[in-house]
């Protein structure tokens, strides 16, 4: 079975950073973490908050009963709710990985699983950008051409033995929420003057496909552990 954890979303961004530190400590070598936000909140990279229009734009998506949390990891504006299942997968490289094709190969160690557990729904996944989507990326997980999964990266160096770390995240959205999804982040570029717009019709939920996608998802688990054994990553029982 798959333990989700419910947690408040800085609750849930601290977990996600505190399996990195251990992955980074030489504590472990690979850790899973499942959790769902417990409240709503617009998430998006540091570097963000420095945009000149950055303060008002923080108080209009609040009003709009959005706060602004800030994450490590990079990307473009997320929204996380209750409707949103979040992955992340920490470990350091396996020594007979190619260095040179690691971003990759995290992506993929990622999105392959869930690309799996998919197909055991019966769906037909795609991997790659979708226009108009929000925090739009090369390994988006879609479903008829729209994304379903959004997922953004953070490296660090071990000190102990110098192997890098990772930290592959990925959001799923499970519940159709998109249409204050999209106007929240719409209203969060039009306030900081930039360009970006995204569409509701860009993204998908899962809901709209699977009847009970909470209890679908007890098979998740089970979709990483074989794959992940595979390259020398045993995640703990």
């Amino acid at each position: 079975m798959t333990t989700i954890q419910r947690l408040p979303i800085e609750a849930g961004l601290d977990a996600e950073r505190q399996l990195l530190d251990s992955v980074h400590a030489g504590a472990l070598d690979c850790g899973l973490l499942f959790w769902r936000p417990l409240d709503a909140a617009l998430v998006m990279p540091r570097r963000l908050s420095r945009l000149g229009g950055f303060a008002a734009a923080q108080a209009a998506c609040a009003a709009r009963g959005w706060p602004v949390a800030l994450r490590d990891t990079g990307g473009e504006p997320v929204p996380q709710s209750p409707a949103v299942l979040n992955l992340a997968l920490a470990y350091a490289v396996p020594t007979g990985d190619d260095e040179q094709k690691r971003i990759e190969t995290a992506y993929l160690r990622l999105c392959e699983p869930l690309r799996a557990w998919l197909r055991g729904l019966g769906l037909d996944p795609g991997l790659g950008e979708v226009d108009g989507a929000f925090c739009d990326g090369r390994y988006n997980v879609t479903l008829e051409r729209r994304k379903l999964v959004g997922t953004a990266q953070r490296w660090r160096r071990r000190p102990s033995d110098g192997r890098h770390v990772c930290l592959a995240h990925a959001a799923l959205l499970l519940e159709d929420q998109r249409q204050s999804m999209v106007a929240v982040v719409n209203s969060f570029y039009e306030r900081c003057e930039l360009p970006s717009r995204c569409r509701v019709a860009s993204h998908v939920a899962l809901d709209e496909f699977v009847a009970d996608v909470w209890q679908a998802t007890d098979g998740l688990l089970d979709c990483y552990r074989q794959p992940l054994q595979a390259a020398g990553l045993a995640l703990l029982p």
